[in-house]
C-alpha cells in the first residue's frame, strides 16, 4: 500500500506538481561600489589622449592645452571643495576660514621656492606640514565654540591672514599682485604649455587623494562619530564620547588637504594672488559644496567642477560682444558673471535642495509617480 508521506502538500495537488521547484526569482544585481570610481578614473586618465572637439563647450579638443588647463583647475577646486565638505557636510562645522589653509600652502611653497630656492619636493612638504599644523592650532582655538560663533572665529582668522598677505610685510607676499612661480626650482616637466598634460595629471592625483581620504575616513569608526556629531552633538556627548577631539581631527585633516591643494594650485596657475586668501573664497567653496550636494560622495567634486567651468565660460561671455545687442537694463546684469551664478544657484537650491547629486533621484521619483498616476483606474 502506497502511503502519501507529504503532509505539507495541499489537498488535490499531485506529487509531480508538488515536486516541481518554484521559479527562482532573483533580484537584479547591484552595481559594485568600486564601479563608479573606476569608470571616472578611466575617463579622467584617458582624456588627454582624446582629440574629440566639443564646439561651444570647450575652446578646443579635449587634449588641447587650454582645455587641459581648465580641467586641471576644476579638479584642484574639486579636491579643495571635498576637503571643505569634510567639515561642513560630514561633521556639520560651518567654517569661514578654510581658504586660509589653501592660501598657506600656496604662499609658503612659493616663498620657499622663490626666496630660499628650495626644490619643489621640499617646499611642498614643508608647506603641507606647516598648513596642517596651522589648522591644528587654529582649530584647537576655534572649536571651543560652535555654531555661528565658530563661523565668526574662523572668519576672523581668515581676515587676519588676508590682511597680512595684502599688506605685504617685508615685500614677501607681493601684495595684491601675488607671487609668481620660480621656474628654476620646479622640474621641467611642470613648466611650459607643452607640459600642461603633466599639470593635469597632477590635478587628477590631488583630486583622487582628497576624495579617497575623505571617503576612507567616512567609512571608519571615526567617520561614524562624525555623522553622529552632525546629527546631534549633544546625544554623542550623552553617550560618553567627547566630540572635541573628533572635530579637531576633521579640522586638521581638512586643513592638511587644503594646504596640499594650495601647492598644486600654485603649479597649475603658475603663481598665487591674494584672491584665494579672502573669506569670499571660502563662501565660494560653500556654494560649490551646496551646489553638488553636501555630505554626498560625488557632490562636492561635481559642484566644484560645474561652478568653476560655468564661471570660466561666463567670464569669456562677459568679455565678448554677445550682450552688446541687448538693452542696457538687461545687458548690465547679464554681463556680470557673479549675478548669473548667484541667480542659477538660488534657483537650484530652491527647486533642487539636495544639489546636483540628488537630481537623478528626484527625476526618477517624478517619473515613477507620473507612471502610477497614469495607470491608476
Amino acid at each position: 500500500m502506497n502511503v502519501d508521506t507529504d503532509t505539507n502538500r495541499a489537498p488535490g495537488t499531485s506529487a509531480t506538481a508538488a515536486a516541481t521547484p518554484v521559479a527562482d526569482v532573483r533580484r537584479p544585481r547591484r552595481v559594485p561600489g568600486w564601479a563608479a570610481p573606476a569608470v571616472v578614473a578611466v575617463l579622467l586618465l584617458t582624456l588627454p589622449f582624446s582629440t574629440l572637439p566639443l564646439p561651444g563647450v570647450l575652446e578646443g579638443t579635449l587634449n588641447s592645452p587650454a582645455t587641459l588647463h581648465l580641467l586641471a583647475t576644476c579638479l584642484v577646486f574639486g579636491g579643495l571643495a571635498t576637503s571643505y565638505d569634510l567639515l561642513y557636510g560630514r561633521v556639520g562645522l560651518l567654517s569661514f576660514g578654510h581658504a586660509l589653509y589653501f592660501a598657506a600652502g600656496a604662499y609658503l611653497a612659493a616663498l620657499l621656492m622663490g626666496t630660499l630656492e628650495l626644490p619643489l619636493l621640499w617646499s611642498a612638504l614643508i608647506a603641507v606640514v606647516s598648513g596642517t599644523a596651522l589648522s591644528l592650532v587654529l582649530g584647537a582655538v576655534s572649536l571651543r565654540v560652535s555654531g555661528i560663533a565658530l563661523a565668526m572665529v574662523t572668519l576672523a582668522f581668515a581676515q587676519a591672514g588676508s590682511i597680512l598677505v595684502i599688506r605685504d610685510p617685508g615685500r614677501l607676499t607681493g601684495g595684491e599682485e601675488g607671487l609668481s612661480l620660480n621656474p628654476d626650482t620646479v622640474p621641467g616637466a611642470f613648466i611650459g604649455v607643452v607640459n600642461t598634460v603633466n599639470l593635469y595629471w597632477l590635478a587628477v592625483a590631488y583630486a583622487a587623494v582628497a576624495v579617497g581620504v575623505v571617503w576612507w575616513l567616512g567609512a571608519t569608526p571615526v567617520g561614524r562619530v562624525w555623522r553622529g556629531i552632525r546629527a546631534n552633538e549633544q546625544r554623542v556627548s550623552v553617550l560618553g564620547v567627547n566630540p572635541y577631539p573628533y572635530k579637531l581631527a576633521a579640522f586638521t585633516v581638512a586643513g592638511g588637504l587644503a594646504s596640499l591643494g594650495g601647492v598644486v594650485y600654485l603649479l597649475v596657475a603658475g603663481g598665487v594672488t591674494s584672491a584665494i586668501t579672502t573669506a569670499e573664497f571660502t563662501l565660494t567653496l560653500l556654494v560649490m559644496v551646496s551646489l553638488g550636494g553636501a555630505g554626498t560622495r560625488w557632490g562636492p567634486l561635481l559642484g566644484a567642477v560645474v561652478y568653476t567651468y560655468v564661471d570660466h565660460r561666463l567670464l569669456q561671455l562677459a568679455a565678448s560682444d554677445v550682450f552688446d545687442t541687448l538693452p542696457s537694463a538687461v545687458r548690465a546684469p547679464l554681463s556680470q558673471p557673479l549675478f548669473i551664478l548667484g541667480t542659477l544657484f538660488v534657483l537650484l537650491v530652491f527647486f533642487f535642495p539636495g544639489g546636483l547629486t540628488a537630481l537623478p533621484g528626484r527625476v526618477r521619483a517624478a517619473l515613477r509617480d507620473r507612471g502610477r498616476a497614469t495607470t491608476a483606474p
